[in-house]
């Protein structure tokens, strides 16, 4: 079909014209905003990071395809809710965080804007979802599986100690407590007493510990909160100095000298979040998008702080282990 030189020209002069079009219409195109409430200190947020990690290996470029608008609690939780009405007054899109009283800081914040969980105990008991496989509402994410693990660390760590009778329980005096109950459950089986021991700031660490020497506990578990994260090395040297053998439930406590941590990767359920954000940017209702929970979990083992607490690990233990530092 042969064209007219009078169309053609037509068409060239629409075409220049159309190109700055074009050109401002993919510059002036939103850019998302992700709202990132870490209960962690920014000085060392593995959550942040992995948080950036993941949206990285989706392809976004931060700055440029996606905005990540950090707010950091420093560890004090009763920081969380005037940092999740500062996300909900920015309007962000997505606010993606993690723990129980982040959450709950967030879902206090907004009734509308999507909330990702990176990770909580049980996001149905502490009424964040209505269930895991239809969350309704705007929230949804990664459950952890913490309650049930409560149980299973009690047992690794009676089995790693048998002859401790008193194990103190080291928690953060906030959130739900559904993972000191099934503790306690298990504690009960085991033949085992429990000392819940709670502290409200890291001021009260020394004397925690102190407590727990003249109550002659054997066998401490640490529970996980963005307080105790925060001050890990801190809590190793203290029970390294009370001579006390505890499981943790993060790998890393185990790398600054802890003998024993049992649960998932927290590492990989942070990034597995940015997963949940993408759909959600992508369109899909947070309501639709059913919870995860970790189906993988490793036994971690210091084989140094063993040898330090004079303390012989059976076989039973050692050959479960998916790390042993020696």
């Amino acid at each position: 079909m042969r064209i007219r030189d009078g169309a053609l020209v037509t068409l060239l002069a629409v075409g220049i014209v159309s190109l700055p079009l074009v050109a401002y219409a993919q510059r002036t195109q939103k850019v998302p905003r992700v709202g990132v409430l870490s209960p962690f200190a920014g000085s060392s947020d593995a959550f942040l990071d992995a948080v950036r990690q993941g949206v990285r290996e989706l392809g976004y470029v931060e700055g440029q395809s996606i905005v990540l608008e950090y707010r950091s609690a420093e560890g004090m939780a009763d920081r969380l809710v005037g940092l999740a009405t500062d996300l909900a007054r920015l309007k962000v899109d997505v606010i993606v965080t993690t723990g129980a009283p982040a959450v709950q800081a967030a879902k206090q914040a907004t009734k509308t804007i999507p909330i990702v969980i990176g990770g909580v105990d049980d996001a149905v008991e502490q009424g964040f979802v209505a269930s895991l496989a239809q969350p309704g509402g705007n929230i949804t994410g990664v459950s952890w599986l913490n309650t049930e693990l409560s149980a299973k660390r009690l047992e690794l760590l009676k089995e790693a100690v048998p002859t401790a009778s008193r194990v103190a329980v080291l928690r953060e005096a906030v959130g739900g407590a559904t993972a000191v109950k099934a503790t306690e459950t298990a504690a009960r089986t085991l033949g085992v007493r429990l000392q819940i021991m709670e502290v409200r700031e890291p001021s009260e660490f020394d004397s925690t510990f102190a407590a727990m020497n003249r109550d002659h506990i054997e066998a401490l578990m640490v529970l996980h909160g963005p307080m105790i994260v925060g001050h890990q090395r801190r809590i190793v040297d203290l029970a390294a100095k009370s001579r006390l053998p505890a499981i943790f439930t993060d790998s890393r406590f185990v790398q600054a000298g802890g003998l024993m941590s049992y649960g998932p990767r927290l590492a990989d359920l942070y990034r597995r979040s940015a997963t949940y954000v993408d759909r959600i940017l992508k369109g899909t209702k947070p309501g639709d998008l059913p919870v995860e929970q970790p189906t993988r979990f490793e036994l971690l083992i210091n084989l140094k702080t063993a040898k330090a607490l004079g303390l012989t690990l059976p076989q039973s233990i050692l050959l479960r282990a998916d790390d042993v530092i020696d």
